[in-house]
Formats: C-alpha cells, sequence, structure tokens
C-alpha cells in the first residue's frame, strides 16, 4: 500500500463509526455457527443503541483450512450478505498473517476501526461495547487485557507470565497479558500498512505505532467448541518469533556465553598448571569430556540462536508476499 498521511477521525466521526469484526479461522468447523450467532446479536445490538453503523460487517479470514471452515464462511455470506464477508487465503499462512489480511481488507473497505478476535469465543464479546465507547472518546487503540488467569493451568500461566517479562526485559514493548483482541481506528491501521516485513508479530509492532490508547479488562472464558490451534509447540514456537523478530539481545547473550566459555577454559587451564606443579593426580578422561560437551552445548546454542536470526534475514530479503486472496466477498 502506498505511503500516505493518516488522519486521526475527529470526535463527530466517531459517533457511528463503520467497524469490521476479523476474525481468523482454521478449521473452526465445529464451532463457528455458534461464533457466528453470537457475534451477529452483538453486532445487531450495536447498531440498535447506535453504537456503530449499519454498514459494519463481520469478516472471517479463512486461513487456509482442510475442513469446510470456508463453506459455513460462504453459508453465512449468502444467509446476510450484508453483514457476513469472507476472506480465503489461497494456503495456509499462519495466525497473525491471516489477522493481518483481515485487518488490511477492512481498511481498503473503508472501516473507520476494525476489532480483532479469535473464532473461538473464548474473548469477552461483551467487552466490544467498552472497546466502542474507549474509541469513540478519542483513543485511537483499544486493548483488551485479561484481568486473570483463573482458568489457566499453572504451566501455561506461569509461562505466559514469563514470555512477558522476558520480552519486555529484551527491549521489546509489549502490553502485559493481551494476545490479539483490541480495536484499532484506521489511522492506526493505515501507520500498520507500511509495516513490510514477512515475521510478522503484531502484538509487538501495534504498541510501536504510538496513538492514544486504552485498556479493557476482561476475563478470558474456555473454548466453545473444537480444540486449540496452539499447543505447547506452537507456542514455544511463537514466542521464539516474537523474540526474535523485536529484540537483538539473544544475540549479545551469544557474546556473552562466548565470554563465559572463555573464562572457564582459562579457569581450567590454571587448574591444570596448579595440578601440575602440586603433583597432584589429575582426572583425566572426565574432566576432558565434561568440558567438551560444555563447549560443545554452548556452541551449538549460538548456532542456533544465530541460525535464528539468519533465517529472519534470508526471508525477508526474498521480499515474498505475505499472503495470497484466493476468494473474497
Amino acid at each position: 500500500m502506498d505511503q500516505q498521511e493518516t488522519v486521526i477521525p475527529d470526535s463527530e466521526n466517531r459517533k457511528k463509526p463503520v467497524v469490521f469484526f476479523v476474525l481468523p479461522c482454521y478449521e473452526e468447523e465445529e464451532g463457528l455457527r455458534h461464533t457466528a450467532d453470537v457475534l451477529l446479536k452483538k453486532y445487531r445490538h450495536l447498531v440498535a443503541v447506535e453504537s456503530i453503523s449499519q454498514k459494519s460487517r463481520i469478516l472471517f479470514v479463512d486461513d487456509g483450512s482442510h475442513d469446510k471452515t470456508w463453506s459455513i464462511i460462504a453459508d453465512l455470506h449468502k444467509s446476510d450478505q450484508s453483514t457476513f464477508g469472507g476472506v480465503k487465503l489461497a494456503h495456509n499462512r499462519g495466525h497473525q498473517n491471516a489477522l493481518y489480511a483481515g485487518l488490511m481488507v477492512a481498511l481498503r473497505s473503508g472501516c473507520d476501526a476494525a476489532i480483532s478476535m479469535d473464532a473461538d469465543l473464548q474473548d469477552d464479546v461483551d467487552v466490544v461495547d467498552d472497546f466502542i465507547s474507549e474509541y469513540q472518546n478519542g483513543n485511537e487503540i483499544v486493548y483488551g487485557v485479561r484481568s486473570k488467569r483463573a482458568k489457566d493451568t499453572w504451566f501455561k500461566r506461569t509461562s505466559a507470565e514469563a514470555f512477558y517479562k522476558v520480552f519486555n526485559w529484551m527491549g521489546a514493548e509489549t502490553v502485559y497479558n493481551h494476545a490479539d483482541y483490541r480495536l484499532m481506528g484506521r489511522a492506526s491501521l493505515q501507520a500498520l500498512s507500511e509495516y513490510h516485513e514477512v515475521n510478522l508479530f503484531l502484538r509487538g509492532i501495534v504498541p510501536t505505532l504510538g496513538f492514544k490508547t486504552a485498556k479493557v479488562y476482561y476475563e478470558r472464558g474456555e473454548r466453545e467448541a473444537g480444540e486449540s490451534k496452539y499447543p505447547l509447540k506452537k507456542m514455544i514456537s511463537f514466542a521464539i518469533q516474537g523474540i526474535t523478530s523485536f529484540s537483538t539481545k539473544p544475540l549479545s547473550f551469544v557474546t556473552a556465553c562466548g565470554v563465559a566459555s572463555i573464562l572457564v577454559g582459562i579457569g581450567i587451564f590454571v587448574y591444570v598448571l596448579i595440578s601440575l606443579f602440586s603433583g597432584k593426580a589429575m582426572a583425566g578422561w572426565g574432566s576432558l569430556m565434561c568440558s567438551i560437551w560444555l563447549i560443545g552445548g554452548f556452541l551449538m546454542v549460538c548456532l542456533g540462536i544465530v541460525g535464528n536470526y539468519v533465517g529472519k534475514i534470508y526471508l525477508e530479503a526474498k521480499h515474498r508476499p505475505r499472503f495470497y486472496i484466493e476468494e473474497q466477498f
């Protein structure tokens, strides 16, 4: 998208904004109709109380699903063409790219604001009223923040909190306990469209946009249907992508590991010299193997971190498009 001046709408234009609900979907056939029913009810309520314009839409983005997700979206569109919209990506590109695609479609379609949320209805739909209220009060970005994690397992709660702390410690800016449930106004969407990196991590990008922001707190519920699309393996991969996309501190960690290894090597060398002059017996094979494995482990970790960054540079240098839209209505 060509660079353009971003102008924040005045308060008069925020009274009945055109709002797009953007929901990335990947194999959500089990619960998608229920999600659509809940959102349609919320949409009609907001229109009835004149919080949003009748031109607002609910936009589902199918991220290359192999089940009946797209056919369900098509049926929803046929049942109510003015409310339900759909975007089908030609290939599975991941949650962040699917969400970005939906946001850009919403921007090109003339929305005043877009609310991104997951299709599993774990995010409390009722706080959308607060999102709209904060937007009408002049806030360009409104974050949905979890008030507590009582329903999470101990492991998930601890690992999630650790991720936010580590991410912030590494110099990247995030909103604590915020995922991708947020409202973005047109000006911030235009600013987001100027970010061209392939390795998207929207939770880190959006706070760097600036603009006036607000937070709305809510308690996350249980998944309505289907299985989570973020098992442990994907969660770890997502965390690594986020950290390496926004911080170079892991590279500094590589240097620190190298210095530490050199100091350990010097210490072992001094110990060997003292042992030789004192005539004490040396534990040869055991100490040698421990040193080899220790240094080898450090080297492997360091090479892995550097390789991760080199891989990202490789992907960015090719300038491949983030996604292709196969079908849209």
